[in-house]
């Protein structure tokens, strides 16, 4: 028997990251044997044995065989005389395919994979790659995690894969987990263009594939369509949470469905996309929560501009609706309104910064109000009148504390 450390965690070893995961394959070994010696099994097709002590995962080495069109569609074969690089050779990327022996702390490298990541290049071992239509979303996943640039043979390999039908034999639970790992890295705006590259945006989120082709007011966007605003948009929430950057990433999805003789101009699309939302959400099976608050942003992301203009009574109930969101949604607003491609004069970030500090003092306010600081709180009916009643109430409490005028 003999054990390796492989995969990303020796890549992000060479790199100098902290892994994530670490896991090992074990060569010269049998299902038998491992139990033996106190590793304790899970999955049955597949066999992976965890280790009582650390927790970690430990593998047999393995040969594949595709046996369907789905991403676990494969038949295995595990035995003592498979080597370390058969094992390696079906694996994606020449950067994963990578062995540490933690004896002698040498790295057993196959295929050119420590080369590769010195370049900063993805690319793919053998054919085998498109026997797994996963491997085109984790290749743009990788490309955002590791901003590595994609070696032009795997992305003309996946640019085929895509136009094959590939990836219709995706799950939408795995398509998420893609979308949702690449959602964490720092350059999610990668993840979209390199998934535009290979065609694979127009498949899997065709309504963001066409921002780019929905031009935008050169005055207001210089950049010239809204998948490019959106691009810019998601630079400035880049070290953000999942959720504000895939509210980022939706919050335009209307502009897509603006008639063609009103562009450039897409007034109204701020209502036109929450529909657009939960037709993606539903197919992708995202969250709720992710579902809800980028609609929460689609809907009202227009109003921040118009806080000014609004009455006591509009701004209780536009602070109300956005609740313990709203620190997130001003986060989205900002990054819509400096996403552009040029920089804003110094009246229009004070204009900005000016509107969202109103905001904030508003929910301030807003939030330290109680129903039992209404006069006479005791003996009011508490039926149906009463939230009229409470509601009045806050109105004017920010009256008095914004000074409102009206």
């Amino acid at each position: 028997m003999k054990i390796y450390q492989v995969g990303g965690s020796v890549r992000d070893k060479i790199m100098n990251i902290p892994p994530h995961d670490i896991d090992y394959v074990v060569i010269g070994s049998t299902i038998e044997e491992m139990l033996s010696l106190g590793f304790k099994q899970v999955g049955k097709d597949f066999p992976v044995f965890i280790n009582p002590h650390n927790g970690s995962e430990y593998a047999l080495a393995r040969k594949e065989q595709k046996s369907g069109n789905k991403h676990g569609d494969f038949k295995f074969e595990f035995s003592p005389s498979i080597s370390l690089k058969e094992d390696l050779i079906r694996r994606d990327f020449t950067c994963n395919a990578l062995a540490l022996d933690n004896n002698t702390n040498q790295i057993i490298d196959y295929f050119n994979g420590q080369k590769d990541i010195k370049e900063g290049i993805l690319r793919h071992i053998s054919p085998h790659f498109a026997e797994d239509p996963l491997r085109v979303l984790r290749m743009c996943r990788f490309a955002a995690q590791l901003n590595f640039k994609i070696a032009p043979e795997t992305m003309s390999l996946a640019r085929q894969m895509v136009k094959d039908g590939a990836l219709a034999h995706l799950s939408a639970e795995r398509v998420w987990q893609e979308i949702y790992r690449a959602l964490e890295t720092k350059n999610f705006d990668i993840f979209i263009t390199t998934m535009q590259d290979c065609g694979a945006l127009d498949k899997i989120m065709p309504e963001i594939s066409a921002l780019f082709a929905t031009p935008e007011r050169l005055d207001y966007h210089p950049e010239g369509n809204s998948g490019a605003h959106t691009l810019l948009c998601l630079k400035n929430v880049a070290l953000q949470s999942p959720k504000i950057k895939f509210a980022t990433l939706l919050h335009d999805i209307g502009k897509t469905l603006t008639p063609k003789d009103a562009l450039p101009h897409h007034h109204g699309h701020d209502a036109t996309g929450p529909e657009l939302i939960k037709s993606i959400c539903s197919r992708l099976k995202v969250p709720h929560e992710y579902k809800n608050f980028a609609i929460l942003c689609c809907q009202n992301h227009m109003k921040l501009h118009l806080l000014h203009q609004m009455r006591a009574s509009t701004l209780v109930d536009f602070t109300t609706s956005l609740g313990k969101y709203i620190d997130d949604f001003i986060t989205v607003c900002q990054a819509d309104f400096f996403g552009r491609g040029y920089k804003l004069s110094q009246n229009e970030q004070t204009e900005f910064y000016e509107n969202a500090s109103l905001l904030q003092k508003a929910h301030k306010i807003l939030s330290a109000v109680k129903a039992t600081d209404m006069p006479d709180f005791s003996t009011l009916p508490k039926d149906k009148s009463f939230g009229r009643r409470f509601r009045a109430f806050k109105i004017n409490i920010l009256k008095q504390k914004l000074k409102f005028q009206d």
